[in-house]
């Protein structure tokens, strides 16, 4: 074997140096595929979100007081 075909086979070729801004044509293609909400949809959802929001910090807020009269009557006595 000489050298020449041992280079051709052990070796790939350099991969085509890419600019910066290639990825751009490829993001707005994919959001143009994406689903857009209505007006109407988006503001029903973000209600949901905003309501749901709302009662997981009353629960939690409501455990952290529970937890700190818990500690507060059996640790510090008071």
């Amino acid at each position: 074997m000489t050298s020449r075909t041992k280079k051709a086979i052990g070796t790939k070729p350099a991969p085509a140096k890419k600019s910066r801004f290639s990825f751009f044509p490829g993001v707005v293609a994919e959001l143009r595929k994406a689903h857009w909400p209505t007006k109407q949809e988006a503001l029903r959802l973000s209600l949901l979100v905003l309501i749901v929001c709302a009662i997981v910090g009353a629960i939690l807020g409501a455990l952290d007081y529970g937890f700190y009269r818990l500690f507060a009557d059996l640790i510090l006595g008071g």
